[in-house]
């Protein structure tokens, strides 16, 4: 059906193909389900592109410009949705935008569970969905105005994250997988009075990916090092990658049929790392949910872990044809919520923003940081370095009434550390504006002023007001993050109204 819609003062050409007619929502319009194209006569837009899941890349393009996407097709497995990607096509998952030179922002958001997918050129607006599909937003008028009102629908629809971290301490930017029982027992005892509210162990405590019992590492179990963490009076938070299983773990030797298998039989490889690839379970199937659920339960109600890291979620929305992969992605997260209990924090990483609503708590909204800016040896804008925490986490914010960002962790440290003083303050101040605060520095890491420096920022809680796209006012200190991201693009900076 093609018709003309008015938004914000404009009209509009709109062809869908679904039965129904648009009808009006507060800050834009429903349109039914289906395929929606509009001919936007916005000319050289940028283009808002959002990624599948927290490693994707995230921000703005103008259309005359290459697409915003990763160029190595074997991270793309990982950090992103290979089934969907375009060297030649501006594209991207669950939202996208269109914003003119006067700041006026043109907004097409997916309201349903079914891989929405969106493309732009420079006379059409594009989404559809993998099959059936389920209701658009459709919103023009000022940037922040048209992505709240999009958040909006979204929180009415799925809910939102109910809990707060607090501050985090982490053990990966320190020790990656050789962290160990001992030398967190000392970690521990130095971080008691320190204002944190969550003590995590990350990736390096298990036997192996798939394979969630302590390896030797850790003599006394995990049950030990959780009271420890508890006694000390932090939430002790262990990390996990409930969906994934390396080749060589007993989980995939043992118990092959758990795992995701292609219509030929072949077992399905979901990503990249630890060296070589790792395989997803088929959350579609009962004993793989029951597995997982046994898995959680012992975690949280056995050992006593009351924040857990998901990593690598993703994995179970991998790509098979004909698979409702968001709609399994969401109930197998519904397992591990079940399993763990209200009470316990879930942060997403690897997350997919639309079916982890309502039931994690955060999200990790970039690749990993690094106490480096750049990697000099890769152009990928999911790789791991401060620069693309930045510019992603930046990209997410009007993620924020709906879940936790999480930018990633932030330093103190002079110790094995590349990045510059604005560099460090870019992070810190992106931690505060997003209100989720994590540290990886063991404190026998830091000199006497950069554990004071530590202390003194954990325990502020600043004002934030936004100001503009990439600018805000922290207890009245302008922060632009503009430089970071014009760095990184090379784009034209626009307000956001």
């Amino acid at each position: 059906m093609a018709q003309v819609v008015e938004l914000g003062g404009r009209r509009f050409a709109l062809q869908h193909s679904g039965d129904g007619t648009p009808r009006p929502a507060p800050g834009g319009m429903l349109l039914p389900p289906g395929r929606v194209a509009l001919l936007h006569g916005l000319g050289d837009a940028s283009f808002y592109r959002h990624g599948q899941n927290s490693w994707s890349p995230c921000g703005w393009r103008r259309l005359s410009e290459p697409p915003l996407r990763i160029p190595n097709p074997t991270r793309l497995v990982t950090a992103d949705d290979p089934a969907f990607d375009d060297p030649g096509r501006h594209h991207g998952s669950a939202v996208a935008a269109l914003q003119a030179p006067d700041g006026a922002t043109l907004l097409l958001g997916a309201l349903g569970l079914d891989t929405a997918r969106l493309t732009a050129d420079r006379d059409t607006l594009t989404g559809w969905y993998a099959t059936g599909g389920a209701d658009w937003f459709l919103a023009y008028g000022a940037e922040e105005e048209v992505f709240r009102a999009y958040a909006d629908e979204l929180a009415a629809r799925f809910g939102t994250g109910r809990r707060r971290a607090g501050n985090v301490w982490c053990s990966w930017y320190a020790y990656y997988e050789n962290v160990a029982e001992a030398q967190l027992t000392k970690d521990v005892a130095d971080l008691t009075g320190l204002p944190f509210d969550v003590v995590q162990i990350d990736d390096g405590w298990e036997e192996r990916v798939g394979d969630w019992q302590p390896n030797a590492k850790f003599p006394s179990g995990m049950r030990a090092i959780a009271d420890r963490i508890a006694d000390a009076g932090f939430t002790p938070g262990l990390w996990l990658a409930p969906f994934i299983a390396l080749p060589d773990s007993r989980l995939a030797t043992q118990h092959p049929e758990l795992l995701l298998r292609d219509p030929a039989g072949n077992l399905v490889v979901a990503g990249y790392n630890w060296g070589g690839p790792y395989y997803a379970l088929d959350m579609a199937r009962e004993d793989a949910r029951a597995h997982v659920a046994e898995m959680v339960r012992t975690v949280v109600h056995e050992w006593g872990f009351g924040y857990l890291k998901l990593d690598f979620i993703n994995a179970a929305a991998a790509y098979l044809p004909g698979r409702d992969r968001e709609r399994i992605y969401r109930e197998a997260l519904e397992v591990i919520r079940l399993a763990a209990g209200e009470e316990v924090y879930l942060l997403g990483s690897g997350a997919i923003l639309l079916p982890s609503l309502g039931l994690l708590d955060g999200l990790r909204s970039g690749p990993d940081v690094a106490p480096m800016w750049d990697n000099y040896a890769s152009v990928d804008p999911s790789d791991a370095t401060a620069r693309n925490a930045v510019v992603n986490s930046v990209h997410r914010l009007w993620q924020s009434p709906l879940v936790e960002v999480d930018p990633d962790v932030i330093y103190f440290r002079s110790k094995l550390n590349l990045l510059t003083p604005q560099q460090l303050q870019w992070l810190r101040d992106l931690a505060d504006v997003c209100g989720f605060r994590a540290v990886s520095d063991p404190p026998s890491w830091l000199t006497p002023a950069e554990l004071e420096q530590l202390r003194d920022y954990l325990e502020a809680k600043p004002a934030v007001r936004r100001l503009g796209r990439y600018r805000f006012a922290v207890d009245g200190r302008e922060v632009d993050f503009g430089p970071a991201v014009a760095a990184d693009t090379g784009e034209q900076l626009y307000p956001i109204s």
